[in-house]
């Protein structure tokens, strides 16, 4: 079986790697440029133990989800690890840690992120995470 290591040339995949990038930098606002502005936008997770879990509609719904996830916590790692993708979507692997503010407990996990498109813009996310990771790094216990 033989590998492919050629950077990947789907435009949807690209537009992922350059919200990642500017996520990286701070960057919120070239982040929300690759959003359509009626952008369905999910952290799901049975709780809300954690500030940014929940639904967000809108691009300036899903810049309170940045800030939420800026203000309660220090991210140490986060690399995109693989991406695949269809007609429409985008699927994302990522290695996340992160040091919660408030408590000082650490998480490490590897995350999924599900991207759709239409008209070149992301109309659709869902994050998936270890959730009872994430609320025990939360949890003053």
């Amino acid at each position: 079986m033989s590998h492919n290591t050629e950077h990947p040339t789907d435009p949807k995949v690209q537009a992922v790697e350059r919200l990642y990038e500017a996520y990286g930098r701070g960057n919120v606002d070239d982040v929300l440029a690759e959003l359509a502005d009626d952008v369905d936008w999910a952290a799901e997770a049975a709780s809300t133990s954690v500030p940014w879990y929940g639904s967000y509609r809108s691009k300036g719904e899903v810049s309170r989800f940045f800030k939420e996830i800026a203000s309660s916590i220090e991210i140490t790692e986060f690399t995109p690890l693989s991406f695949t993708s269809n007609e429409t979507d985008v699927v994302a692997t990522i290695r996340w840690a992160y040091t919660v503010n408030a408590t000082g407990k650490r998480a490490a996990m590897y995350m999924q992120h599900w991207w759709r498109f239409a008209g070149g813009k992301i109309v659709f996310f869902r994050g998936s995470e270890d959730t009872e990771q994430s609320a025990a790094a939360f949890s003053d216990q």
